[in-house]
């Protein structure tokens, strides 16, 4: 398991995102998708193909998941301060 598949709590989500940064900081030249325009292509294609991530996994594809709270945060973090 992963540390994304322990998110909870939109804290949760926001302590993973920050660990996302450091990570990126520290070695994300290591990165498959390390360019914002990569990351966000390869976003795109993950949540497209996720079906496919959990059926692989084993895992079923979250019945409620909240995409509207997901879209809401990504163009947010367009313009927030």
């Amino acid at each position: 398991m992963t540390a994304a598949d322990h998110i909870e709590s939109k804290e949760d989500l926001a302590a993973l995102v920050r660990a996302l940064r450091r990570s990126h900081t520290e070695g994300g030249d290591s990165w498959e998708n390390a360019d914002l325009p990569s990351f966000l292509d390869a976003l795109a294609a993950w949540i497209d193909d996720s079906d496919g991530w959990y059926r692989n996994t084993g895992q079923e594809v979250p019945p409620n998941g909240d995409w509207a709270f997901f879209a809401r945060a990504l163009r947010a973090a367009a313009v927030y301060e």
